[in-house]
């Protein structure tokens, strides 16, 4: 599983997550997000997904591809998808 250091990631980098649904603490999904600046420190990032700005901490798990992050969902969840 490969993921990426918060240090080390770029405005305009895509990323993908793993989100918890904060409605229904059960659901986490696989999410599509995009690094930006961050809108009230211009000298630092942001997760951007579903509309909001989300910091970016020290163990956030980021991803580079969906492949990545379905991996870690996998060891996460202990989910077996058949192929």
């Amino acid at each position: 599983m490969n993921t990426l250091d918060p240090k080390e990631i770029r405005e305009g980098d895509d990323v993908y997550v793993i989100y918890r649904n904060p409605h229904a603490a059960t659901v986490a999904n696989i999410q599509k997000a995009e690094i930006v600046q961050h809108p009230e420190n211009k000298n630092d990032v942001a997760l951007f997904i579903h509309e909001s700005y989300h910091l970016i901490g020290e163990d956030d798990a980021l991803f580079p591809t969906e492949q990545d992050a379905q991996q870690a969902y996998n060891e996460i969840f202990d989910y077996e998808q058949d192929d």
